[in-house]
């Protein structure tokens, strides 16, 4: 298991791991939040018509107070007791429609903005290269598509609903307030300033502590990723309670931000509570004051003291927007710091089609380095149109990386590779990897059905091909007798199936594909050998008239092809057919006697 530090993330350089984005100034992260709302920007004129409403009624409730008091109950005049309430009872029901138009079409807006950011997030985790995911644990990715991007929606949607409703109400109120006098607005000027400074702090420690929450949340879903998928061995080694133990630390840590949050959230209630009694207390003096000595009607001032009361509500609200919009941003800083990532691997400006593979695969001087160390140095070989090709090695020897620059998962550090005397990198992407076929270790399929995992990324082939495809591979039978065939969805990673039938199902995808260059990168070192004598001839078919790269850790698999590179250390020490290598007596025989040495018949009778 690695550190949590290194779930957390760090910043870097191209296809770095995941940081935080910590460089961003928060002013230009919620502009670039407000971008994504800019589409949609009719539905939002509705909604802050609609706002506009809301606030404006609000306003003329505060209005209507004094006519209540002088005109009802001092004036006792019958009309307006017939007129004011239903008045009231009018504007509530249109206010409702209001409520629920800005309500309804903000959420919306919001939704909608959310989604379309987690799309953008996964369709650009699509583009980086494998360095990236190498260096970046999934829990981490996975928190980023989820609770950050969730995360965002609240600055997004009741941030902005917030803000536009309480202003306008607030613009509406303190418009009444002014209105009925002027003196005691100017005591509000002086009171709501106050609040500035308790505002402020509160955003700086809400905007550090959520930073921390989220990045514990990403640490936990790297945490369950992690320890569900490798359950087996958790059992195995009887390290329940070890497991129990880090998960409980790690839920432990995330309760404590997430109630320092709270406690933040809880106190800035009752410090702008206490603000607005303190303004309440100095309006009760000065208006008082002011209606003994007969500057101002009760109508007048009670019409005040509504409008200042519900201007407590607006208020207090910007006060949560505000703490939203901090958690919004530290939020889509973190998704923004993935979106700003540049693949490493990508196509040149010029690159054009790779034409139809016809000759060879050449590594001309190709060396590779990762991270600070060197794994090729400077391979040099080429393989003929239908040659098959044996890579050998100790564990480490960089076999895989070898063949991984093929279809460039990754980019060469020095040298070339070269199809048909073409450099690769002045190819498109799609083009090359058209022409690749890739049978690993590990067998990655789908929580789909049989089908639909034979033919990936080929939906629209007909049912025919696919079956066909099986047939050569070995997997008929086994498919025929699933419950559903063909249609039989097959579990997480193919848990449902056997290693040679996940296998076999695997080779019937290559086979689909009928790429005319084909990877088999250790395809049978995880199975059993009764289990690898049956995928082997399906992999004997597979191989058919095509070019191979083998990977092999059991050397018996690739005694029949044509020629056998041995690798040590990053370089091909050894080149060959199997006879000659074993006759060399160098590295390969080394390797070869290593695994045969407990076998019965003498090493020279299988050479």
């Amino acid at each position: 298991m690695k550190s949590k530090d290194v779930y957390l993330g760090s910043t870097g350089g191209p296809d770095r791991p995941a940081g935080d984005g910590s460089e961003m100034a928060g002013k230009d992260i919620y502009i670039r939040v407000l971008k994504f709302v800019q589409p949609y920007w009719p539905r939002l004129l509705v909604a802050m018509v609609c706002m506009g409403g809301v606030s404006a009624i609000t306003a003329a409730f505060a209005l209507l107070t004094k006519n209540v008091l002088d005109d009802i109950f001092i004036n006792k005049d019958r009309f307006m007791l017939t007129i004011i309430p239903l008045a009231v009872m009018g504007l509530g029901v249109i206010k409702g429609f209001f409520s629920f138009g800005e309500g309804y079409l903000m959420n919306y807006v919001g939704q909608r903005v959310v989604a379309n950011l987690r799309q953008r997030l996964y369709s650009h985790l699509q583009t980086l290269s494998l360095s990236f995911f190498d260096r970046t644990p999934t829990g981490v990715l996975m928190a980023r598509i989820t609770n950050d991007v969730n995360s965002v929606q609240g600055a997004v949607s009741d941030a902005v609903t917030g803000m536009i409703k309480d202003v306008f109400t607030a613009i509406g109120l303190i418009g009444v307030v002014f209105y009925r006098d002027w003196l005691l607005a100017l005591v509000a000027i002086f009171v709501f300033p106050l609040a500035a400074f308790p505002f402020i702090k509160f955003s700086r420690k809400l905007r550090k502590i959520s930073k921390r929450t989220l990045e514990t949340m990403a640490y936990i879903s790297t945490f369950l990723q992690e320890t569900i998928v490798g359950h087996r061995i958790v059992k195995a080694f009887n390290m329940e309670a070890y497991e129990n133990r880090r998960f409980s630390d790690a839920n432990e840590q995330y309760f404590k931000y997430l109630m320092k949050r709270v406690k933040i959230r809880s106190l800035s209630n009752p410090v702008m509570e206490w603000l607005a009694y303190l303004g309440i207390g100095a309006f009760l003096w000065v208006g008082g004051y002011r209606v003994i000595s007969g500057a101002m009607t009760v109508g007048d001032f009670f019409s005040f003291m509504t409008a200042m009361a519900l201007l407590y509500d607006p208020m207090r609200g910007i006060s949560k927007v505000n703490l939203l919009i901090q958690e919004g941003i530290v939020a889509a800083r973190r998704v923004f710091a993935i979106l700003d990532l540049k693949p490493e691997v990508t196509d040149a400006p010029d690159a054009e089609v790779l034409p139809p593979f016809s000759r060879e695969i050449e590594y001309h001087n190709v060396s590779f380095r990762y991270a600070d160390e060197m794994v090729l140095k400077q391979i040099t070989f080429a393989v003929k149109r239908g040659e098959k090709v044996a890579i050998v090695g100790s564990s480490g020897a960089g076999k895989t990386t070898l063949v991984n620059l093929l279809p460039r998962f990754y980019d060469v550090t020095k040298g070339k590779i070269m199809i048909d005397g073409m450099d690769i990198r002045k190819r498109t992407l799609q083009s090359l990897r058209d022409q690749i076929g890739v049978v690993s270790q590990q067998t990655l399929l789908f929580n789909d059905t049989v089908r639909n995992n034979i033919a990936y990324g080929r939906p629209d082939i007909p049912k025919e091909e696919v079956v066909k495809a099986a047939k050569m591979a070995d997997a008929h039978d086994f498919i025929f007798k699933l419950p559903q065939r063909y249609d039989t969805v097959i579990g997480e990673q193919g848990i449902r199936l056997s290693g040679g039938q996940r296998q076999r199902i695997s080779i019937a995808r290559a086979l689909l594909k009928n790429a005319p260059i084909l990877i088999l990168d250790e395809a049978t070192s995880s199975l059993d050998t009764e289990s690898e004598r049956e995928v082997q001839a399906a992999l004997d078919r597979l191989m058919e008239k095509r070019t191979v790269l083998v990977i092999a850790h059991r050397l018996s698999t690739v005694r029949n092809v044509d020629r056998i590179l041995v690798l040590s250390e990053g370089e091909i020490v050894e080149e060959g057919a199997h006879r000659e290598l074993m006759a060399m007596g160098g590295e390969y025989k080394k390797l070869y006697e290593l695994q045969f040495q407990d076998q019965d018949r003498p090493l020279q009778e299988v050479a």
